[in-house]
C-alpha cells in the first residue's frame, strides 16, 4: 500500500509540475488529462506488455475509493474550501447560495432523471426511473475547484468566487443527501410519504449544519487558550476529521458538519485575530487542499482503467453531457431569476456560474456506492463520461470563457 500511494502522490506532483510549468492549465485540469491520458495509453498496449497493465489494473482495483473519498478526502476538501472562504462576500451572497445549492440541485436531480428516463430507450438502454434519478442525484452536485483556480487567476469578482465556492459546498451536502433518500427508496421498493422524506431530509441536513456549529465553538476557544500554531492546527484537523466522523455515525450529513463547521470556526476566529496564528492555519490549509484536489484528480484519472465501459454505455454518458449542461442553464438561470426578485439590484452571471458547474470527485465517489441490481455498471461509465468533460474541457476553457464574457460577468439586474 505504502508503494502504491508513493506513485500516486509522484503521479500528481509530476504532473501538477507538467500541467502549471509547460501546458498553462489548472492543477486539476492538468493532472487528470495526463493521467487519463496515461491510462488510455496502458488500456491500449495492455497486448504489448500485459504485465505492466495487469499490474496498474490490480493496483487500481485495490483502491477503495468510494471509501478513501466519502470517508476521507472529503471531509478534509470541504472543512477546508468553507474555512478558506471569504466570509464577507459569502454573507451577501447568502441567498443565491442557498437557492442555488437548495432549489437548483433539487430541480437538476429531477429534471436530469426524468430526461435521461426518456433519452435512454432511444439509444437501446432501459433503465428504471428510480435509476435515473439516482443518476440525477449524484450528477447535480457541482465541483469547481478548477474554475475557482481560473477566477482567482484573471482577478474575477469576489462575489462571483462566493457564489460558485458557496454553492459548490453547500450541494455537496445537499446533493449527498439526495442520493441516500433514493437509493434508500430504490432497495426498499417503499415509496415513503412526502412528509417523511421531507422530515428525513432536514433531519439529515439540518442536525449535520447544527453538529458542525456546536462543535466549532469549543474548538475556537481552545484555540484561542494555546500560543502555539502547530496545536492550534491539530486542533482544527480533530475538528475537520472528528467532527465528519461523529456525524457518519449518527447518520447526519457529514458533508454539510464539515461545511458548518470551518464555516463557524472561520467566523469565531476572524472576532479574535490577535489571539489565533491566521497567516499559518490558512496556509496549512490551502497546503492540504491544493495537495488533496492533485491527488483525487490523478486517482480519478486512474479510475479511467477500471471502468467498464461498453457502447450502450457510453453512449448514455455522452447524452448525458448534453442534458446535464442543458439543465445546468435551465435550472441556474431559474434561480437566479427567482433570486432577482427578492434582491432586484443583486449582481449575477448566469454564464459564468452555470458553466462553471463543474462534476468531480463526488459524483465518482457516489456512483461506486451504487450497487450491481441498480444499475452501477451503466450509472459509473455515464458518471465518468460527465465528469472527464467536466473537468477537461469545461475546465480547461474557463481562462478563454471568462476573458470572452468578462464584460457580461458583472451583469447587474435592471
Amino acid at each position: 500500500m505504502l508503494a502504491l500511494i508513493a506513485i500516486v502522490v509522484s503521479l500528481a506532483a509530476i504532473f501538477g509540475l507538467v500541467s502549471s510549468r509547460w501546458l498553462k492549465l489548472p492543477t486539476v485540469v492538468g493532472t487528470m488529462l495526463l493521467t487519463v491520458l496515461l491510462s488510455t495509453v496502458l488500456a491500449f498496449t495492455s497486448h504489448s506488455f500485459p504485465a505492466v497493465h495487469a499490474w496498474a489494473l490490480h493496483s487500481v482495483l485495490r483502491i477503495d475509493y468510494e471509501r478513501f473519498i466519502l470517508h476521507g478526502l472529503l471531509s478534509l476538501l470541504l472543512f477546508a474550501g468553507a474555512f478558506l472562504l471569504d466570509l464577507e462576500h459569502l454573507s451577501r451572497e447568502k441567498f443565491a447560495v442557498g437557492m442555488l445549492a437548495g432549489l437548483g440541485t433539487l430541480l437538476s436531480t429531477g429534471l436530469v432523471g426524468t430526461a435521461l428516463f426518456f433519452a435512454a430507450p432511444l439509444l437501446g438502454q432501459h433503465p428504471s426511473f428510480l435509476q435515473t434519478l439516482l443518476f440525477g442525484a449524484l450528477i447535480s452536485p457541482t465541483d469547481p475547484i478548477a474554475v475557482l483556480e481560473m477566477l482567482r487567476r484573471v482577478a474575477a469578482p469576489r462575489y462571483l468566487q462566493a457564489q460558485l465556492a458557496g454553492e459548490s459546498l453547500f450541494n455537496d451536502g445537499v446533493g449527498a443527501v439526495l442520493f441516500v433518500t433514493i437509493l434508500g427508496i430504490a432497495q426498499s421498493g417503499r415509496m415513503p410519504s412526502a412528509w417523511e422524506v421531507s422530515g428525513r431530509f432536514l433531519l439529515d441536513a439540518g442536525g449535520g449544519l447544527a453538529l458542525g456549529v456546536l462543535l466549532a465553538m469549543p474548538i475556537s476557544r481552545m484555540m484561542r487558550a494555546v500560543n502555539a500554531y502547530h496545536i492550534e492546527i491539530l486542533l482544527t484537523l480533530a475538528l475537520a476529521l472528528g467532527g465528519y466522523a461523529i456525524a457518519d455515525n449518527l447518520h447526519l450529513s457529514a458533508p454539510l458538519e464539515a461545511v458548518a463547521a470551518g464555516l463557524a470556526l472561520r467566523w469565531q476566529n476572524s472576532r479574535h485575530p490577535a489571539d489565533i496564528s491566521h497567516t499559518a492555519i490558512e496556509g496549512f490549509w490551502t497546503a492540504i487542499e491544493e495537495v488533496q484536489n492533485a491527488v483525487l484528480f490523478v486517482l480519478m484519472g486512474c479510475e479511467f482503467l477500471a471502468v467498464p465501459f461498453t457502447v450502450g454505455s457510453v453512449n448514455v454518458g455522452l447524452v448525458s453531457i448534453v442534458l446535464v449542461n442543458a439543465v445546468r442553464f435551465v435550472t441556474t438561470g431559474m434561480v437566479l431569476g427567482l433570486v432577482r426578485l427578492v434582491q432586484p439590484a443583486h449582481k449575477t452571471s448566469l454564464l459564468m456560474i452555470a458553466w462553471g458547474g463543474l462534476r468531480g470527485g463526488l459524483s465518482i465517489a457516489l456512483a461506486l456506492s451504487v450497487p450491481e441490481e441498480l444499475g452501477r455498471n451503466w450509472i459509473l461509465v455515464a458518471t465518468y463520461v460527465v465528469v472527464v468533460f467536466s473537468i477537461v474541457v469545461k475546465g480547461g476553457s474557463m481562462d478563454l470563457f471568462l476573458q470572452r464574457f468578462r464584460g457580461h460577468i458583472t451583469d447587474q439586474a435592471a
